[in-house]
This record gives structure tokens, C-alpha cells and sequence, in this order.
């Protein structure tokens, strides 16, 4: 009967010990104050309980609460401690007649309690338990059997209540520290889950404002993410790209040296650089230069790749004006001094024609001579205001008849090619302050350009009209061949000619002149159905 009311009160004991710790895995509160005072409570009405399942033996009432007092010393301190056993006390008192051992008992035990308390203050809670335990079981022999006389001829009986009582001491023990563990480690998860949270809010701050591209590609080379700048810059959302090839959206040039890389990376597990270029959702292509990053697993195996890229398209249309300026004032230089050189010859020729013609009667082929001479002579002179800036003379004139001029000085050449040139003036008043010869050189270079891209013959229109802002448009479409989209932007540059033996400095002069004579000039084109140029020059009053 006794073994039964041991396990009885051991299994009341692990109950209510085992209780607040579970109620408490499932609250998310901050801890309580003064938790010494109402663990002491606690403790004191665990004890109270145990008391009540206390059993008798030859007068004596016997329990495990001092189990219960023992932890409670041992994890909360002496007030703690105290608090549990005044209670356990008073309940012992209760249920039993033999005061003065329980209550001499009682304070030695406190006092030997409190002391040990205080000599392993800095140790951990388990090893102060044993120390605790230990020092209640000297105490208990030396005071109940010995000085006290209790039950002193049956030594098993004491052996039991000990036994039981370091077995209650050690279910409590472990339930407390295995529920302080599995506390430790929800709270440490907890907290690194919050640090991954913030980290990863970051990062998703950051790839989710950033201009540039990032994406992740796994070791079998499929692209895993799309940040969201995508859509800003090319207009694709992260749902649509998925979706499609990323080789498909490359430049077929572009498209080897961007798998070659990749292998290279996969190869070498090294950072690289790499340019290409991208196509937009509307199908323009756009340059970039991306850096590639193989992240690595703890066995040096390429996990991931990332892909940070920037949109450098305005940087090389930056670098492509600067590479054409220094191209521009290097041919105005070897301009210059061509032009120079020729004119010295140019002179000496023309004086003698005008000697020979004053001689022959041929003055119409001499008359022929001087005015292509003169012509060249034009020519070089423009080719000589590249290199060297010269003074011009501003007229006003009609618009209508610089055309008119430039068209029928090409009439000749337009009948033999089988081309007819129209003409469309909305209006008869296009008057601009311009030097003459200038302007119709643009005419000229700009209408045998079209010419030549109509070798079986065809049409060219010129429209001219009035538009916005007190300025005239002149437009010129031919139904020529075509000039390629993504080559219209280089038209104008030096020693750039779609044709075989062309210079590409008539589009240059004329590009020159127009800014000069502050207008812009325009292109607009497709394959095999003509260029249309559009120039703007401002009205005068």
C-alpha cells in the first residue's frame, strides 16, 4: 500500500509540475513579474496537494513534498523556496499531531537549504539540484532516525521515502530542463526567423527598387528568378518570362558568347563579366553589361549562378557620339587639308582653260569645263568649312526655287535612270535665311543618294510644307531599297556609306549643314519599300 501511495503522489507530482510548463509552451506573453512569488505560490500549492495524499506510519505522516521545495530552491532562489515551504508547513500541520518533529525538521532544513543555496549560487540549476537533494538526504538521516528516533529500527522505510523523493526531485528536474531547452531552442528558431525575415525583407527591398536585372540560374542552367525590375526596364513580368526561352530574347549574335560563359562559370567556379543584348517587350534590342557570380555549396559544387545586369545603352550612345566627334574633327582636318591641296591645281587648271577658250572656238565644251571646275571648286570649299570654320553669307530665299534649281540641274540624269521627280508645294511663301549653295547642296546629296537606290527606276516625291512653330518641313521619299532600322541612328557619320564605294561625307556635309542653319534632318525607312527624309528648317519672318 505504501509503493502505491509513493507512485501516487510521484504521478501527482510530474502532473502538476508538467501543467504550467505546457500551458506555457502555448502562450506568447511576456514573462511575469516577480515570477519568484508566484512560482512560490505555485510550488507551496503543489506541496499542499502532495500533502493531502500523504500516508500514515506508526503516527507519522509521510509525503514528497520537500521534492517540490527542492526545485523550487534550486530554480527560483530562497524567497522562492521559502514561500513553498511555509505552505507545505502549514499543510503538514494540518493533517498530523506530531508538531514539534515536523516543525524542527522544517527550519533546519530551511537554514541548511538557504545556505547551500548561497555556496553554489554560480552553478547551473542541475548541479545545484543534486548538491540540494543531497544535503536534504544528510540532513533527513541525521534528524529523523537519529536525533528525533523515528522509526529508527526500520531502516528500509527511510531508505523508501528517500528513494521516492530523489525520484520525485529527479521527474521534476527533467521535465523543467527539457522544457527549458525546448524553450531555448523555439525562442532561438523564433529569433532567427526574425533575422531571416528582416534579411530577407532587405534583399527584397532592395531587388525589388534596384534599375538593375538580377536573375538566378541553377546548376542546370534555367533561370529560377526574375526580380521586378524586369518590368521597368524591359516590360516583361517575371510570370512572362518564365515562360519563355532566355536565349530567345537575346541577340542571335550574342547568343553563343552568353552560353559560352556560362560553361566557363560552371568550368572555373569564377566571378566574369559579360556584355549582350536584350530584347524589350516592344523588340528593341538594348545593351548590357552584367556581372556573373557562381554561389557555391559547402562541397565547392556551383549551386547557383546570380546575374546582376545594367542597362548601358545610353552609355554607349554616349561613347558613340564622343567616337563620332573625334571622328568628325579628324576628317574635317584630313578634309582641310585635301581641299587645300586641291585647290591650288583646281586654280592653275581653270586659268588655263579660260586662256585656251579665248583661242578656240569651242566655247561651248570650254564654258562645260569651267563650270564643273567651278562645281568642284564649290565642293572643296565645303569640304574645307569641315576643318576650318568659315564666314557664310545668310540670304533670304525661296525654299520653292532652291528645290526647283536642285531638280531640274538633276533632270538629265533622273530622264537616263528612268526616274521621275513630283514636286508638292502647300503653300508658295517657304522663305528661310540660308546661304544658297549650301542648302542645295543637301538637296543635291540627299536626292542622288535616292537616286542611286532605284537603280531600275521609279519615283521620288518632295513635300513641302508649313509646321509647327514657325518652321517648314521638306520631305523626300524615294521608292529605293531601304535602309535597315537598326542602321538608320549611323547615318551621318564619317566613312559610314551603305554603298560599296561611298565616303559617307555627303551625309555628313549635309548633316553639318542643317545644324548650321539650325534644322534637323530626319530618316525613316524599311526594306525594299523606299527612305523617306524628313528636314525641318526654321521660317524667317
Amino acid at each position: 500500500m505504501i509503493l502505491i501511495d509513493y507512485i501516487i503522489n510521484l504521478s501527482m507530482l510530474s502532473l502538476m509540475v508538467s501543467t504550467p510548463l505546457v500551458i506555457r509552451s502555448y502562450l506568447n506573453h511576456k514573462p511575469l513579474k516577480q515570477l519568484w512569488l508566484w512560482v512560490g505560490l505555485y510550488g507551496g500549492i503543489v506541496s499542499s496537494v502532495l500533502v493531502m495524499l500523504s500516508f500514515q506510519d506508526e503516527g507519522y505522516s509521510y509525503d514528497i513534498r520537500y521534492a517540490v521545495i527542492i526545485l523550487v530552491f534550486a530554480y527560483l532562489g530562497p524567497a522562492a523556496g521559502i514561500i513553498t515551504g511555509s505552505m507545505a508547513l502549514a499543510s503538514r500541520l494540518m493533517v498530523s499531531v506530531n508538531w514539534f518533529p515536523a516543525i524542527v525538521g522544517w527550519l533546519v532544513v530551511m537554514a541548511i537549504l538557504v545556505v547551500i543555496h548561497k555556496a553554489t549560487t554560480h552553478f547551473k540549476p542541475v548541479k545545484r539540484v543534486m548538491i540540494l537533494l543531497f544535503s536534504y538526504i544528510v540532513t533527513y538521516i541525521i534528524t529523523v532516525p537519529i536525533v528525533f528516533n523515528i522509526i529508527r529500527d526500520n531502516p528500509i522505510f527511510h531508505f523508501q521515502y528517500l528513494l521516492f523523493v530523489s525520484i520525485g526531485v529527479l521527474i521534476g528536474g527533467i521535465l523543467i530542463e527539457s522544457y527549458e531547452k525546448l524553450y531555448r531552442i523555439i525562442k532561438e528558431r523564433k529569433r532567427m526567423e526574425q533575422t531571416l525575415e528582416e534579411s530577407e525583407s532587405k534583399y527584397r527591398l532592395i531587388a525589388e527598387n534596384t534599375s538593375d536585372l538580377i536573375m538566378v540560374m541553377d546548376k542546370e542552367h534555367v533561370i529560377t528568378y526574375f526580380s521586378p525590375s524586369h518590368e521597368m526596364v524591359l516590360g516583361y513580368k517575371a510570370a512572362e518570362l518564365e515562360k519563355i526561352e532566355i536565349c530567345k530574347l537575346i541577340h542571335p549574335d550574342d547568343v553563343v558568347t552568353f552560353r559560352e560563359t556560362i560553361t566557363k562559370i560552371m568550368k572555373n567556379k569564377e566571378s566574369m563579366p559579360l556584355e549582350f543584348r536584350f530584347q524589350d517587350k516592344r523588340g528593341k534590342w538594348m545593351d548590357f553589361e552584367s556581372r556573373w557570380m557562381p554561389v557555391m555549396s559547402d562541397e565547392r559544387v556551383i549551386e547557383h549562378i546570380v546575374i546582376i545586369s545594367r542597362d548601358i545603352s545610353e552609355r554607349k550612345k554616349a561613347e558613340e557620339i564622343l567616337l563620332q566627334s573625334e571622328k568628325l574633327s579628324i576628317v574635317g582636318e584630313l578634309a582641310a587639308g585635301v581641299a587645300h591641296e586641291i585647290r591650288n591645281p583646281l586654280t592653275t587648271i581653270k586659268g588655263f582653260i579660260q586662256l585656251y577658250g579665248k583661242e578656240d572656238e569651242l566655247n561651248e565644251i570650254n564654258n562645260l569645263l569651267l563650270s564643273e571646275l567651278e562645281r568642284i571648286e564649290t565642293i572643296t570649299s565645303e569640304m574645307l568649312s569641315l576643318g576650318k570654320p568659315q564666314a557664310i553669307q545668310l540670304n533670304r530665299a525661296n525654299l520653292c526655287d532652291l528645290i526647283d534649281h536642285t531638280v531640274e540641274f538633276l533632270s538629265p540624269q533622273a530622264n537616263m535612270k528612268n526616274i521621275q521627280i513630283s514636286r508638292s508645294y502647300l503653300g508658295t511663301d517657304f522663305f528661310i535665311t540660308c546661304e544658297k549653295n549650301q542648302i542645295k547642296q543637301v538637296f543635291l546629296n540627299i536626292l542622288k543618294n535616292a537616286m542611286e537606290a532605284m537603280p531600275k527606276g521609279g519615283n521620288i516625291d518632295i513635300k513641302l510644307q508649313k509646321g509647327l512653330d514657325g518652321e517648314c518641313i521638306i520631305s523626300i521619299q524615294d521608292e529605293g531599297s531601304g535602309i535597315p532600322e537598326e542602321l538608320l541612328p549611323r547615318l551621318g557619320e564619317p566613312f559610314y556609306s551603305l554603298k560599296e564605294k561611298g565616303t559617307g561625307l555627303g551625309l555628313m556635309i549635309c548633316h553639318k549643314i542643317i545644324k548650321q542653319h539650325s534644322g534637323t534632318i530626319s530618316y525613316q525607312s524599311k526594306l525594299n519599300k523606299g527612305t523617306l527624309v524628313e528636314i525641318k528648317l526654321p521660317l524667317t519672318d
